[in-house]
């Protein structure tokens, strides 16, 4: 799912800077909106209807209808997934998104960690850790909160080394291409088994670990590459990669308005946690990087001085992890969010998101809020939740955004796949 324990985040350099306290701070309400999830991962909601489809991480598609959860899953593949840790596993179930013609084909997407299938490898049998796949579903004929149970197609399946750094966001972009977020393949630093020693995976063009891939769904079996991928026709890079350098982009989202671009929060190591907005061939950095300062992997918490930078994107929002960097920390693992196209005309075009918490062993989840400047700069500043009281946020799993452009905030209070008591809240704006 996310990061390693250890991860960490920190008030970046003065050309990211968190700012002071802002005159009017952002102010919210959190509104319960449906509760009896355990681990609710992704939500998406239905074009033209009050009806929502939320993944839980233990295998469950669940519908949401009129403010409702349904007993019935749309969708349960519990028997599809690995074997999950109680305590606290990054795999399941993991992405969701409906295809853009959903409405007449009732096609979407899954994104899930599967078991390792047995092709030869006997090492990579005996030392690596799952497979995760997308797959493509259908609505059933006869009911529209069921999917038809007897069919799947499989877009993409990747082996993975480790448990953790799956990513596994999922969706359409503005081009109706599917976008895939994959991490870096897992442990920590980049480095180990299934990793490039020399590069790290996510350097590497000849994996899809630690990159952003853009498939056709519609164009080929299992997929076609778009022609215009920057790395189409290259002898050293794989076609599917659309970007790379990225470590565990936890939650990613295409704005609804504006240029429609694409914003991805990056869990980093243990000083920095990171946000990108990304572009066709951009190279976000990571295991060069870790935030905008250099990184050393054999020496995790020192950042060198120099590094090789040149042609390197730098993060547009930075800041302190409480791992390796507790002066002024914000958290231990970024959530990514959405940009607001909401009601509340304060906050057009910001870019709302948290951090699952500052402590693993006891929830305290953290929302924010970043503003782009005229002149292209980001500055962020937390969001005080005005109905909560003094007792500290759920662990922040997800957001959601509806189609009106209103915010949703997926919450746990543990730090595992169990108990189906978690919760998703509205995110209400306020003066």
């Amino acid at each position: 799912m996310r990061s390693s324990i250890g991860m960490a985040a920190a008030v970046a350099a003065a050309l990211f800077a968190v700012p002071a306290a802002a005159d009017q701070p952002a102010k919210a309400r959190l509104e319960p909106f449906v509760t009896g999830l355990t681990s609710p991962l992704a939500m998406v909601q239905v074009p033209g209807e009050d009806r929502f489809f939320v993944i839980e991480q233990i295998g469950r598609v669940r519908v949401i209808e009129n403010g409702e959860l349904l007993g019935e899953p749309l969708l349960d593949i519990r028997h599809k997934i690995v074997d999950l840790i109680p305590d606290f596993d990054e795999r399941g179930l993991l992405g969701i998104t409906l295809h853009p013609n959903f409405k007449e084909n009732g096609k979407f997407y899954l994104g899930y960690s599967t078991n390792l299938a047995f092709e030869g490898d006997l090492a990579k049998m005996l030392w690596w850790s799952h497979t995760n796949i997308v797959a493509e579903y259908r609505i059933s004929e006869d009911d529209p909160n069921r999917a038809d149970p007897y069919y799947e197609r499989v877009i993409t399946a990747i082996d993975w080394p480790q448990f953790n750094h799956n990513g596994h966001w999922i969706d359409f972009g503005p081009d109706g291409y599917l976008y895939i977020s994959t991490g870096d393949g897992g442990y920590a630093d980049d480095w180990g088994i299934g990793h490039n020693k020399e590069i790290g995976n996510g350097q590497d063009l000849t994996t899809l670990l630690g990159k952003i891939l853009r498939v056709d769904v519609d164009g080929g079996h299992p997929y076609k590459v778009p022609e215009d991928n920057p790395f189409v026709g290259r002898m050293d890079a794989l076609p599917e990669i659309w970007a790379y350098g990225l470590r565990n982009p936890w939650r990613c989202s295409f704005d609804m308005g504006g240029e429609r671009r694409l914003f991805c929060a990056d869990v980093m190591q243990n000083s920095f946690e990171e946000v990108h907005i990304i572009n066709k061939g951009d190279n976000l950095g990571w295991r060069v990087m870790e935030g905008s300062r250099c990184f050393d992997y054999l020496n995790p918490n020192d950042h060198p001085e120099d590094c090789p930078k040149e042609g390197l994107v730098m993060p547009i929002i930075e800041y302190n992890n409480c791992g390796a960097q507790p002066r002024g920390c914000k958290g231990i693992s970024i959530t990514g969010g959405y940009v607001y196209r909401g009601a509340f005309e304060a906050w057009q075009g910001k870019y709302v998101f948290g951090d699952w918490s500052k402590s693993f062993a006891t929830r305290d989840g953290q929302l924010f809020i970043a503003t782009e400047g005229p002149d292209g700069k980001w500055t962020m500043e937390d969001i005080e939740v005005v109905n909560w009281g003094d007792e500290p946020l759920p662990y922040i799993l997800a957001f959601a955004q509806d189609l009106s452009g209103e915010i949703y905030v997926l919450t746990s209070l543990t730090t595992g796949p169990n108990g189906g008591l978690d919760t998703i809240y509205k995110l209400v704006p306020v003066e």
